[in-house]
């Protein structure tokens, strides 16, 4: 199988912490270079599901594979070399805040370098213009001498994806990246992982809160309810049964409203613009 045909495939993958499951027999094909949305509730399983991939945690039962290999059973420096392959970009950024944004999106080569180069932290002239060229395609080529620590939240998260780019990731999976960021930065970053899926073929698997992101930005959304995939299909499929399905009722047996689920400033426009608070912004759904 091609790099540029690779699959990323679960196999009655399953996670138990004790007696809790958080996820639950799940069978899913990923093709390469797709855009896939994962949306549910919290608790749904969603991050657990990612960091199984990126095998931060060790399914209870089941495989994962990609391009034929069975990266679950992987240990050492193949697992290593999977988890650069496989970058991971964080809601919390995980950056290194004293450390100048440069030297954050070089971090990102390390699993490309030997040890003894890493001991001496030293990086090649081409991988410095590497990461620059990173963060001018992010538009934050101006900060990379400062501390990352000093930049707003969206500006973090944009250091984060430069720096999984300087991976040179074959999927990239992205556990809530918008979560913490008004509407504006959500869309920056919603934009630099779509450019990235449609200009390098890079499969993208990312947890959403959002429906109209989901909608907007991916060609494939998966929704998740207690530790099972209980709707996967095109964003037009995303209908009112379907998000019941995903996000159930409230406690008077209510649907759950999709505005709830929205940060987008033309949900929240339409929101505000409400005759009334229980007027639904999208009667549809």
């Amino acid at each position: 199988m091609s790099a540029s045909s690779a699959t990323l495939e679960i196999r009655g993958v399953s996670r138990r912490f004790g007696k809790n499951t958080a996820v639950s027999a799940i069978d899913l094909s990923i093709p390469q270079g797709q855009m896939v949305g994962i949306i549910g509730r919290s608790g749904a399983g969603k991050s657990t599901l990612l960091r199984m991939i990126n095998r931060l945690i060790d399914p209870s039962q089941g495989s994962i594979f990609f391009d034929g290999a069975e990266v679950s059973r992987l240990r050492g420096s193949p697992l290593r070399r999977w988890q650069r392959d496989c970058a991971m970009i964080f809601q919390q950024f995980n950056l290194v805040p004293r450390l100048d944004v440069l030297t954050n999106v070089l971090l990102g080569r390390l699993n490309h370098r030997s040890t003894f180069s890493n001991l001496l932290g030293m990086f090649t002239r081409a991988e410095c213009a590497e990461a620059v060229a990173a963060l001018e395609r992010l538009d934050i080529a101006r900060t990379a001498l400062q501390p990352a620590g000093t930049l707003s939240g969206g500006q973090q998260q944009r250091v984060a994806i430069a720096r999984a780019l300087m991976q040179q990731p074959k999927v990239l999976l992205a556990d809530e990246p918008i979560a913490s960021l008004d509407p504006l930065n959500a869309k920056v970053v919603m934009d630099s992982l779509q450019d990235i899926n449609l200009r390098e073929g890079i499969t993208v698997v990312t947890n959403l809160h959002t429906l109209d992101t989901a909608r907007t930005y991916c060609n494939r959304i998966i929704g998740m309810a207690a530790g099972k995939i209980v709707f996967d299909g095109p964003p037009e499929a995303l209908n009112r049964e379907a998000v019941r399905q995903v996000y159930g009722a409230d406690s008077n047996g209510a649907e759950i409203s999709e505005a709830i689920t929205s940060t987008s400033i033309a949900y929240k426009q339409k929101i505000e613009a409400s005759a009334s608070p229980l007027e639904p912004a999208f009667p549809g759904y």
